[in-house]
């Protein structure tokens, strides 16, 4: 059920889900989790049932709604069943549906934060059609990994957004939505951005997991 990176006695782990229309191993997620895992982080990444359902020969049936995988989450925490603090969160639309259970599972002492890769503020050309509103009353600790260049959520756009004081946002330089930049106009590669977001997420995770965090 799970696909695992870096240490299997790490402090912290991290629950990642994949994005609408890509597996959990797709090539980001894949760059993303091993980046993770070098940084010391227990990473697990799971699929939701549609998904899975593809690699079975099963039709390409499209995502449901985001709501509709809330109960597939919760029910890839409780199979996790990890002992230290957890860490929720995913790629575009799984860390939607992480954000949409993240108050849930911090209320019963279950997560410790929430870890969002490249959100999907709203679809690709229409900035109307936002995904925030449960993301101004959030009282999970949240760390946001966003391309400024992302055409699901830009700089401009998120800064128009109302937003939870308990949400931070780490933004990299011309990213797209799987924090690729162009380096040959940002002077970054993927590698740099990715070793950016891990060692962020490092120090983010340190102070949301410590006592009093």
């Amino acid at each position: 059920m799970f696909l695992f990176d870096g240490p299997g006695d790490a402090r912290i782990t991290i629950l990642l889900a994949h994005g609408a229309g890509a597996p959990m191993d797709s090539s980001s997620m894949t760059a993303a989790a091993k980046a993770l895992g070098e940084a010391g982080f227990r990473v697990a990444r799971f699929e939701f049932g549609y998904m899975a359902g593809r690699r079975t020969g099963a039709s390409r049936v499209p995502p449901p709604r985001a709501e509709k995988l809330n109960p597939e989450y919760l029910a890839a925490v409780d199979a996790l069943d990890t002992k230290g603090p957890l860490i929720i969160g995913g790629k575009s639309m799984g860390g939607r549906v992480a954000s949409m259970v993240a108050d849930e599972l911090l209320a019963a002492g279950r997560i410790h934060g929430l870890l969002c890769l490249g959100y999907p503020f709203h679809p690709p050309g229409k900035p109307e059609q936002t995904r925030t509103g449960h993301l101004a009353d959030l009282k999970t600790p949240t760390l946001i990994v966003q391309g400024t260049r992302d055409e699901f959520g830009t700089r401009e756009d998120v800064s128009a957004y109302k937003l939870s004081p308990l949400i931070e946002l780490l933004w990299l330089e011309d990213g797209d939505h799987d924090l690729k930049p162009r380096k040959s106009i940002s002077g970054f590669s993927t590698a740099d951005h990715l070793k950016t977001m891990a060692e962020t997420v490092s120090t983010w995770a340190e102070r949301v997991t410590s006592p009093g965090g």
